[in-house]
């Protein structure tokens, strides 16, 4: 484990003190100084890479939403569509019970009003990336329904965002028709249903 901590870079420590500190007590309560030293660093050094700690976290949102989706991804392999569907449903499962995600709508959602009201965040930018080399991936092997693939991006990045934020809302964990499986299997309909060609 100390070695560990040793090979990773500077940034992933102040990274992972961030995500200890706001798992702890929430955004609201946590201060660059508390990140600093639970990362071992001087709170100048935070400064200078992370002005605040709206900053800070919406760099360790990205690092975190990113590094889900990506490992939600299953092996690229076969037609794009499949793997595409499956992607994005083993996603929003993995988001929708990630830790972070979880305290920041527990505690201070109102964080994430701007992603979902005015403008799209680094992590939205990067997946609609993805979604979008993933559906020119299909258009060329034929397997999705060929259209603007910039349009298609947002269209799914809208409909997984609305699984992932608001399905706790439609859940009901003691009705098997309503629960967040069945919720899964529905977005993988609508999803197939949308990318078929």
């Amino acid at each position: 484990m100390a070695s560990e901590r040793h090979n990773r870079r500077p940034d992933d420590a102040v990274l992972d003190a961030a995500r200890d500190c706001v798992l702890a007590v929430g955004v609201r309560r946590t201060t660059l100084t508390d990140v600093a030293r639970r990362a071992g660093v001087s709170r100048m050094t935070l400064y200078r890479r992370w002005p605040d700690v709206r900053t800070l976290v919406g760099d360790l949102m990205t690092r975190e939403w990113l590094a889900t989706a990506q490992a939600a991804r299953p092996p690229a392999t076969g037609p794009t569509r499949p793997r595409l569907v499956r992607g994005l449903v083993n996603g929003v499962a993995a988001l929708r019970t990630h830790p972070l995600l979880r305290k920041i709508i527990e505690v201070d959602p109102e964080l994430l009003l701007p992603y979902m009201l005015d403008r799209c965040g680094t992590s939205q930018l990067a997946l609609l990336e993805m979604i979008e080399s993933d559906l020119r991936d299909g258009h060329a092997d034929g397997s999705i329904r060929r259209d603007d693939p910039r349009r298609q991006a947002r269209a799914l990045l809208l409909i997984v965002q609305s699984f992932t934020l608001s399905a706790p809302t439609m859940t009901d964990d003691t009705d098997p028709d309503l629960d967040n499986a069945a919720f899964d299997r529905e977005l993988e309909h609508i999803l197939e249903r949308t990318l078929a060609p």
